[in-house]
Parts: structure tokens; sequence; C-alpha cells
């Protein structure tokens, strides 16, 4: 059976990355782009963004912590991340499990999370 072409709209040119995000959130990307010619890009150096907070800890546990990363070798706000990601990562999982939450709105694996474990120890040896 063959395959019917259709055609793609062209992609407007836009003045500004707003114009352009407010577009694709009002337009359908099928319309535009042959999908099925679509290939998996890999961006090893692509960095996540990410936002400064401020954070009270007891000290304590600061303590406790620190004396943790030290044990391990790697910068305490690094653990931190490492220990937030794994407890937010359970959260999902068990929320996941009970039905609350389609597997679209799991967060990143457990092997990418040991792999983010790895480069915080790596980075920390510097």
């Amino acid at each position: 059976m063959a395959k019917l072409k259709r055609r793609l709209k062209p992609i407007p040119k836009f003045a500004s990355e707003v114009d352009e995000r407010q577009f694709w959130e009002t337009h359908d990307s099928a319309a535009y782009v042959d999908w099925s010619k679509a290939t998996v890009v890999s961006l090893p150096s692509l960095k996540p963004s990410t936002e400064t907070i401020s954070l009270r800890l007891p000290a304590p546990l600061l303590s406790d912590l620190k004396a943790l990363a030290n044990k391990r070798d790697v910068p305490y706000q690094s653990l931190l991340k490492v220990f937030v990601a794994d407890r937010v990562a359970a959260e999902w999982w068990s929320s996941t499990h009970q039905g609350a939450l389609s597997k679209a709105l799991q967060p990143t694996s457990r092997s990418r999370r040991k792999v983010t474990v790895k480069r915080v120890a790596r980075a920390a040896r510097g």
C-alpha cells in the first residue's frame, strides 16, 4: 500500500524566542514537520539548567551531610542534590505504582541517577 505524501506547511520566521514559543504552544507540529524522518540525537555536553535556592538546614543535619560528603570525597552540595533526586524519584515511583500518575510523568531513570552520582564523584576528584 503506497503512502500518501502530504504537503507540510512552511515553518514561519519568528522575531523572537517568545514568539516562537507562543506559536508552538498553539499549533500542532505534525502539520509542519515530518516526524517519520526524525532521528535520535545525543547531546552529551548539554548541562541541565540550575536554579539557585536558599535552604535553611539545622546545624547538626548540615554537619552530618558534610561528614558524609567528606567520606565519599564529593562536595556536600552535590551529595545533597543526589539525595534529593533519589527521594523525589522514589516518591514519583510510589505514586505511579499506586495508579495516581502516568508513566509519562516519571522522572529520570535509576540508571541515569547512577550516572549523575558517578559524574559528581568524578567532578569532585577534579
